[in-house]
């Protein structure tokens, strides 16, 4: 599993600390310096200069300078003369092929997921979590979604998102623990407003075998997921989530017939992948924060007000 590790190139989120790097001596500054390079290119941000990159990395210039060109070099990144800015090139897609295609189950379990989402007229994707994240690796959609759809690589918060709270309910304590703290040192401010319903929703797995998001990521579009498993080979844990527009849904809907169905199609790839049941536990009471606001009401299609129809995790 991919738990809490570093995040970019240092604590603060600018160059390495030298007391961090003298504490371990097999850490490359340099690779890590450069791979904060790459991840700086967000959706949205398809055009960068170095000035901006500087920014976003908290390196400086002259560093980000020799990394950019470097990174141009190997085919990382490109160079826009027009623009005087660089973008991602095609090496960097060609990096996650590997990880995608030892990801075998994804093709024999697409037409499941695929004859689910069109029943609905929504998405069922599923995700693998990634530190604080749950990043895509399968995705099917119906033709009529609209424009808030999930996609292979995107990344959205374990906090905010159905999907998350699944994935962080397949945790061992020791490596929740480390997840939560990761968690509220990025944002205590996040935790504050969505620690609830983040605790809520792991407890939910825990005791149902899935959980909701009703309004904590994308506007309109409510989500159920469910945890998959924790791989036998990599120990990775992935979940598995369907998200409809709101006004798609009938009052009830969402909690009384589609997640039953996540819940059994989750069942059914088990078992097209080999894998076992995961053992999901409900966080500790002693670690549920204050509530900074009340949980928002259970789905009602095209009643629902625009905070309680908000979520596509």
């Amino acid at each position: 599993m991919q738990g809490p590790g570093r995040q970019g190139v240092s604590k603060s989120g600018g160059e390495p600390d030298e007391d961090e790097s003298a504490t371990d001596a097999g850490f490359a500054t340099t690779l890590a310096k450069g791979l904060a390079v790459l991840e700086a290119f967000e959706l949205g941000s398809t055009f960068l200069g170095n000035t901006e990159l500087a920014a976003r990395t908290g390196l400086k210039r002259p560093t980000v300078a020799r990394l950019s060109h470097t990174l141009a070099e190997l085919g990382y990144l490109r160079y826009d003369e027009a623009r005087s800015k660089y973008r991602l090139g095609a090496r960097s897609v060609r990096m996650a092929y590997p990880l995608l295609a030892s990801l075998e189950f994804r093709q024999t379990t697409r037409p499941l997921m695929q004859e689910l989402a069109a029943s609905v007229r929504g998405t069922v994707s599923i995700g693998l979590l990634d530190d604080d994240m749950s990043v895509y690796v399968e995705t099917a959609r119906s033709s009529d979604v609209g424009r808030q759809v999930p996609d292979i690589g995107r990344a959205v918060p374990i906090m905010r998102s159905a999907i998350g709270r699944a994935l962080a309910s397949m945790l061992r304590p020791d490596e929740a623990a480390a997840l939560d703290a990761l968690i509220r040192s990025k944002g205590p401010d996040i935790w504050e407003a969505y620690g609830e319903r983040y605790l809520a929703g792991r407890k939910s797995c825990a005791e149902q075998g899935f959980c909701f998001s009703y309004g904590d990521w994308v506007a309109t579009v409510p989500a159920v997921a469910a945890p998959l498993f924790r791989s036998r080979a990599t120990d990775d844990c992935f979940a598995l989530n369907c998200a409809v527009p709101a006004f798609r849904l009938r009052p009830g809907q969402l909690e009384t017939e589609i997640a039953p169905r996540i819940k059994a199609l989750a069942a059914m790839i088990r078992q097209l992948a080999g894998e076992e049941e995961p053992v999901c536990l409900a966080p500790a009471v002693a670690s549920e924060p204050k509530a900074a606001t009340k949980a928002p009401e259970p789905s009602r299609g095209r009643g629902r007000t625009r905070a309680q129809s908000r979520s596509a995790g």
